[in-house]
């Protein structure tokens, strides 16, 4: 521990978030309860957030401002930790084409182009592939659905396994990739060099003794969720996440 977090009442406790449906409702903008929520919970211990999607879409939830949104946490991770700050200054990061090179990379990315073409499903939209520093996210559906399409996708997801047949046949055609695929929210999946338990290694130094961490324990948050250094918390949205803090905090 360095000293930044002495005012803490537990200085040696952290608590990362995932970010849809645990901070913020799935592809919406946090509420103003867990804006004040977190700045309650500062005063207990060290708060970061950890989610899968980029910097700018994550920005976007958690209020807009990227100078706001780092002042508002201690530790910040996207895309599973590839893009990090501590104190609101960057940590340095690998990337997702540096792991896999170029060639590799075109060739996951025509099969998937060439699969989802060859797929019927009630709608297409647009951004098929979603290209971040850390892996990339892949949608059948393609990520400019609306809301209701989306809805209409996971319904037809949950009968059909659209995407679990997706992440078999990827499986099977690279398995020397090295690759993890997480299948998690509505219409997506990704294909991933690390996993959330990547961020880990960014808050050693700081030798918390204690690391909750509150998510979905299924999805790209099973790793993190499940790994020995951490206590996973389940949440079930926003709400339950308010919820749970308050009760273990004394908030």
């Amino acid at each position: 521990m360095t000293g930044e977090f002495n005012d803490r009442e537990f200085k040696d406790v952290i608590c990362l978030f995932d970010v849809d449906n645990t901070l913020a409702p799935a592809q919406r903008i946090i509420r103003n309860d867990m804006i004040e929520l977190i700045a309650e919970l500062r005063k207990k211990c060290v708060v970061g957030f950890l989610g899968g999607s980029n910097l700018a879409k994550i920005t976007n939830q958690l209020g807009g401002s990227q100078e706001l949104m780092l002042k508002s946490f201690d530790y910040a991770f996207a895309e599973n930790g590839l893009t990090a700050f501590r104190l609101s200054k960057p940590i340095e990061t690998q990337s997702f084409i540096e792991f896999l090179g170029e060639e590799r990379y075109k060739k996951l990315v025509n099969f998937c182009l060439h699969y989802i073409a060859d797929i019927d499903i009630p709608i297409k939209r647009g951004t098929f592939i979603d290209y971040r520093n850390g892996m990339v996210n892949i949608s059948p559906i393609g990520r400019n659905a609306s809301i209701e399409e989306r809805d209409i996708f996971e319904a037809y997801d949950k009968k059909f396994n659209i995407r679990q047949t997706f992440v078999k046949k990827l499986k099977e055609a690279f398995p020397d990739y090295g690759l993890t695929y997480s299948i998690g929210g509505q219409i997506s999946f990704d294909a991933v060099s690390w996993d959330k338990t990547y961020a880990l290694r960014h808050i050693k130094a700081d030798n918390f003794k204690i690391i909750h961490f509150f998510g979905d324990k299924g999805g790209n948050d099973y790793e993190i969720y499940n790994h020995q250094d951490t206590i996973g918390h389940a949440v079930t949205g926003p709400a339950d996440t308010i919820t749970q803090v308050r009760e273990i905090f004394k908030i």
